[in-house]
């Protein structure tokens, strides 16, 4: 798949044809089996991903909340060359550098510098790397410091002081 964000590749599985014709991609299966019918479905959302992320892309915003907790981008030199990393720091004994793969783009928030916004063709990649940076620090539930989803609900308790002057 060619677009105007990149390339794109998929590789087809045994149960399923698809078929170009003019602008359209048809998807079907070669019989009515429960693995034909499951794997149909998977190469219809995944060539449909691949659509929209090389026309479009693909964004994961993250929050970092917490007294301290922030991010900075740097570039880091590895045995892999130069690359870009996240300078994390999010209440551990050190500062934790998150490495950003190929293929992601990286950026903070202009009026929030703790908003941090990956950005990709490849919607399983641009997920997944949003959600390694978010299990460096998943929000806990009593503060809610951590990171988390822009937008992300998380369900805060009582903490026991709460408990305490309930029980009384």
């Amino acid at each position: 798949m060619k677009g105007s964000k990149g390339e794109l590749t998929y590789k087809l599985l045994p149960e399923v044809i698809v078929l170009v014709e003019g602008n359209e991609v048809k998807v079907t299966r070669k019989d009515d089996s429960d693995d034909a019918r499951a794997r149909h479905g998977l190469t219809r959302v995944l060539i449909r991903n691949m659509t929209v992320g090389v026309s479009q892309g693909y964004e994961k915003k993250l929050e970092i909340i917490g007294v301290g907790y922030k991010a900075q981008i740097k570039p880091l030199d590895t045995a892999r060359g130069k690359v870009q990393a996240l300078a994390l720091n999010l209440g551990h004994s050190h500062p934790v550098n998150f490495i950003i793969p190929a293929g992601i783009e990286v950026s903070q928030d202009e009026k929030n510098k703790n908003i941090v916004i990956f950005r990709g063709i490849d919607k399983q990649l641009v997920g997944q790397v949003a959600s390694d940076l978010r299990a460096l620090r998943p929000p806990e539930p009593y503060k809610g410091k951590g990171v988390r989803y822009v937008g992300e609900d998380v369900r805060r308790k009582a903490g026991k002081a709460a408990v305490a002057k309930a029980a009384v």
